[in-house]
């Protein structure tokens, strides 16, 4: 009888896993991260290298595409934990700029708009300074360590 109810229950988690597939957060991969940086030009970039957005990234969301963190008047969606207050609009924070001019949650589901949205920030920044992830933990480190061997 206990051996039916396992396989019943694993039959269940397998059944819920692949039935309700948006559930899972999408994590990408560090390696191939670096790879779709390089690839969108990101190298370079307001005087950033790749490594300074994966430390970014891995810091802000754990490579979790969607990520999602309350600030209590506003929020931070994506991989790039950009915030509503400022570049999006989700609906629920109020006096949103949204600079980007885009729902907060297609920053959750489409990692292009992520990127546009990222470029826009650090273009108007001229760097990473607006990322509190990149500020305390990448900000004149040694970042190698992020993109070897990708």
């Amino acid at each position: 009888m206990m051996r039916k109810s396992v396989l019943f229950f694993g039959f269940l988690l397998v059944f819920f896993g692949l039935a309700l597939p948006g559930t899972q957060a999408k994590i990408i991969r560090r390696c191939d991260l670096v790879k779709i940086l390089r690839k969108h030009g990101f190298e370079g970039f307001e005087g950033t290298t790749v490594a300074d957005w994966v430390c970014l990234v891995q810091h802000e969301s754990g490579y979790n595409t969607e990520a999602f963190h309350n600030n209590g008047a506003s929020r931070d969606y994506g991989i790039f934990q950009i915030n509503s207050q400022y570049w999006c609009e989700d609906g629920k924070t109020r006096g949103s700029k949204n600079a980007c001019h885009i729902r907060c949650s297609k920053l959750q589901d489409s990692i292009e708009d992520s990127i546009r949205c990222a470029k826009k920030i650090a273009r108007e920044a001229h760097g990473l300074s607006p990322w509190y992830g990149w500020r305390n933990h990448c900000k004149g480190r040694n970042l190698r360590s992020y993109v070897k061997g990708c």
